[in-house]
């Protein structure tokens, strides 16, 4: 299930898995902590806006694969 912060929805724990990443490298790639990678997927901490591109660059999506509005519907192209 996607993390969820009351403002936010995330699916970076399913991206960064599907990826093959551990937390500690998807956070070393993007030169943060793997516990600010933890509190991300877990909905506790919501990151900038810097942190997210970062985030989908990593992972080779784009940031609204990463990040949703509750009940928010976006197309992809």
């Amino acid at each position: 299930m996607a993390g969820v912060h009351k403002d936010l929805v995330n699916r970076l724990r399913e991206q960064r898995r599907a990826s093959g990443l551990t937390q500690a490298q998807l956070a070393a790639a993007v030169l943060v902590s793997r516990k600010t990678i933890n509190t991300i997927e877990n909905g506790v901490f919501v990151p900038s806006t810097t942190l997210a591109l970062k985030l989908a660059a990593e992972l080779g999506c784009g940031v609204e694969e990463l990040f949703q509005l509750p009940g928010a519907v976006f197309e992809k192209n």
